[in-house]
C-alpha cells in the first residue's frame, strides 16, 4: 500500500485527485499508476483502470488471474466492473468512498455472484493515511486564496 500511496502523492503533485494503485504478481509490483483524469481529460483515466492496462499490456494478456491489486481510495463501480472483467485475485483499498464506492460503501460489485469472476477485497489498509490525502486535496482547493479574500474585503 505504500506504493500506491506515493502514485497518490504523484498525483496530487499533478494537481489530481491523489489516488494511487498498483498491481502485484508474485510479490512484485507489475504496474503502477495515478488518477489522470485532468491530465488526459479522459473520464476513465482512473488511476486502477490505468494500472490494469498497463498490466494487460506488460504480460502480454487480459486475464490478471492471481494479482493482487492495492488502491488508496475504495474502487467506483467503473473501476469495480474492470476489476472483476480482469479477474484480479484480490483488492486491498485505503479509505472508504462513502458516496460512490464500487466495493463495499454503495455498490458490492466484486462479490457480486452474478459475475464469472468473484474477486477478494479487504478494505481499510492504513486507512487513516489514505483518507487524510485526499482529504487534505479537497480542503485546500476550497480555501480561499490570499488574494480572493483581500478581493472580497476590499468589495
Amino acid at each position: 500500500m505504500k506504493s500506491a500511496i506515493k502514485q497518490a502523492k504523484k498525483a496530487e503533485m499533478a494537481e489530481e485527485v491523489p489516488i494511487g494503485c498498483v498491481i502485484v504478481k508474485d510479490g512484485k509490483i507489475i504496474a503502477r499508476a495515478y488518477n489522470m483524469r485532468q491530465t488526459k481529460r479522459v473520464a476513465t483515466a482512473h488511476a486502477e483502470i490505468l494500472a490494469i492496462e498497463k498490466a494487460c499490456k506488460k504480460i502480454k494478456d487480459w486475464r490478471l488471474d492471481g494479482m493482487e491489486m492495492y488502491v488508496t481510495l475504495e474502487p467506483c463501480a467503473m473501476c469495480a466492473g474492470a476489476i472483476a472483467n480482469s479477474r484480479i485475485k484480490k483488492v486491498w483499498f485505503g479509505a472508504y468512498e462513502k458516496k460512490g464506492g464500487g466495493v463495499v460503501s454503495k455498490f458490492n460489485i466484486l462479490s457480486e455472484s452474478g459475475l464469472n469472476h468473484v474477486t477478494e477485497y479487504e478494505g481499510g489498509l492504513l486507512e487513516e493515511e489514505c483518507s487524510a490525502i485526499i482529504k487534505d486535496f479537497f480542503k485546500a482547493r476550497r480555501k480561499p486564496s490570499k488574494e480572493q479574500n483581500a478581493t472580497n474585503t476590499e468589495q
